[in-house]
């Protein structure tokens, strides 16, 4: 998932006008190229699924269907209750009191936003273990001698997925509640208390309903991540709809009864994403009626046990989320510091940067090619196509990843028919199962952060820019090219950089699309953690994280910025 919050945020009317009597038809085809390459996956799922024989179907209903889609919806359940609970009551602490180390902590809150899911869950997994640090102090202090001494708690479970899932997810709702209660709540809250109300029944009475939309915003956020999961269920034992996807296509070797299973969670993931636009909708109106961030009242203090009572409460989910994992990875690293000469895990590293970098630059492309059809095209008709070029974020990557190779092995065999038939030699596959397959869906997946980190830069610039340069004799391309496109220099390298993370991160897809003998940094932990030793992937997960905290660092900027925060 993402660290940009709103990328399907509603998109707005654009200020820069078009001129009369230019069509821009290419500026249209292209954009509905780019949002038909992207809707392709999802249609090749659906035309399987629909047009199969019908013979999976009693199987799955019988024995996959009731049991996956029950454990997702649990699991659902509970990240949901678990990141509305750490997310609101966090953002509603640091936004509306004062108590010690409460600057820092606000910022530290986004941390856990740097460890992947299945990172989380391999340390997880090694932190509780029988010989992990907290059972063996456990059995050192009350000296049992055993397992069967004591009881304690399996993480290999469904609920120990939802607090693995729980603490690296929760800032997208800390996110999206605080900017909420930074722009109104504090203000409402202080009205209601000097009418009498007392602090519990301002925050379930006022709070809570003014942040409604955005906690939804963010848990629809959370719940597309938990679904796009599969490293972490797999490791953590859970069979959730992901994972059945993944088994039924490489165990059983049935690809329509994968393309059914993928079509229950794209009905899924469409009601999480009208979910998200409705809460979208309702979050314009009141930010539209809310007072200026920078009018606000002071905080409350928190004195004695209760400051420290609050600082607790909000560096335990960062322990949880960020502290877990660094302890078990650098516990790790620091007895193998050899495995950075490791040829595997430079040859993991280069792969990873190669594609991620390649991905970066295609993106960027891509997103900078559809702002400038909005650009130069303010219809109806444009406006949807960049829409739907944008949705391959809420796609989970088994999803994007299966409706690719369904796809691209469909073209492959249609160019090397026609190369045989006309030409008298065969192409082979030129698409399905090479590294380019990679690229292309991290591509798709990661269109829409790049467009709406471009898309903000673009409507900081003021629209007189264009109008002069148009009014001079350039055309509409050469002003883009000569004026707004060095203005959007640092838009650009944000986006960039965060397509380059998410990249690097990325597994769903990359396990189902990579060809053989193919290894990136996710791959390689993914690797050793299925063969039992994570402690060999600790190097290539360390790598991971630390190029996830730059976008981390990034978003965190505005936050720092904020100096009444």
């Amino acid at each position: 998932m993402t660290l940009q919050p709103a990328p399907t945020a509603p998109l707005r009317e654009h200020r820069f006008p078009r001129v009369r009597g230019e069509r821009h038809r290419a500026a249209r085809l292209g954009s509905l190229i780019i949002a038909l390459a992207v809707m392709l996956p999802v249609a090749t799922i659906l035309f399987v699924a629909l047009s199969g024989t019908g013979e999976a179907w009693p199987h799955l209903l019988r024995y996959v269907l009731p049991q996956s889609l029950g454990t997702t919806l649990i699991l659902l359940g509970l990240v949901a209750m678990g990141t509305a609970f750490i997310g609101v009551g966090s953002a509603w602490l640091v936004v509306g009191y004062e108590f010690p180390l409460r600057r820092l902590l606000s910022w530290a809150l986004v941390l856990p936003l740097a460890v992947p899911t299945y990172l989380a869950a391999y340390a997880f997994g090694e932190f509780f273990h029988y010989v992990g640090p907290v059972q063996t102090a456990l059995r050192a202090v009350f000296g049992f001698e055993s397992a069967r001494d004591y009881w304690f708690p399996d993480i290999r479970s469904t609920w120990g997925a939802a607090l693995v899932v729980t603490s690296v997810t929760f800032p997208y709702v800390y996110l999206t509640a605080r900017v909420v209660f930074l722009m109104q709540g504090r203000n409402i809250a202080d009205v209601a208390r000097t009418l009498g109300a007392r602090p519990a029944r301002v925050f379930f009475r006022i709070l809570l309903p003014v942040a409604r939309p955005a906690i939804v915003a963010g848990l629809a956020l959370v719940m597309m991540e938990t679904l796009n999961d599969i490293g972490a269920v797999e490791y953590l034992g859970v069979r959730t709809l992901t994972l059945s996807v993944y088994a039924t296509w490489l165990n059983r070797g049935s690809l329509e009864g994968a393309a059914q299973i993928a079509s229950v969670m794209l009905v899924i993931v469409f009601l999480l994403l009208t979910a998200e636009q409705w809460a979208r909708r309702k979050q314009r109106f009141h930010s539209a009626r809310g007072t200026q961030m920078h009018v606000r009242p002071p905080r409350l203090p928190l004195r004695g046990f209760k400051g420290i009572l609050a600082t607790g409460a909000l560096g335990l989910p960062i322990l949880s989320g960020f502290g877990i994992p660094l302890f078990v990875f650098v516990r790790y690293v620091s007895k193998r510091l050899y495995q950075f000469a490791d040829p595997q895990v430079l040859q993991a590293f280069l792969t990873s940067v190669t594609v991620a970098s390649i991905t970066a630059i295609a993106t960027v492309v891509i997103a900078l090619l559809l702002l400038n059809a909005m650009r130069l095209s303010r219809s109806p008709y444009t406006m949807a196509l960049v829409r739907l070029a944008s949705i391959g974020y809420a796609l989970p990557g088994t999803i994007l990843g299966l409706g690719l190779l369904l796809s691209l092995a469909a073209i492959d065999n249609t160019v090397d028919s026609a190369a045989r038939t006309y030409g008298g030699f065969s192409t082979g596959l030129l698409l399905t199962g090479t590294a380019a397959s990679i690229v292309i869906a991290c591509t798709i997946r990661f269109l829409a952060l790049a467009e709406s980190a471009v898309r903000s830069g673009l409507e900081k610039l003021p629209p007189n820019l264009d109008q002069a340069a148009r009014s001079l004799g350039k055309t509409a391309n050469q002003s883009a090219l000569a004026v707004l496109l060095p203005l959007l220099k640092p838009a650009i390298l944000t986006a960039a950089i965060l397509v380059f993370v998410d990249t690097v991160k990325e597994l769903s897809a990359t396990i189902l699309l990579r060809p053989f003998g193919f290894r990136t940094l996710a791959t390689h932990v993914y690797e050793n953690a299925s063969r039992g030793v994570v402690e060999d992937g600790a190097v290539a997960a360390l790598l991971i994280i630390a190029t996830a905290i730059v976008p981390v660092v990034l978003l965190s900027r505005p936050l720092m910025r904020d100096h009444n925060t």
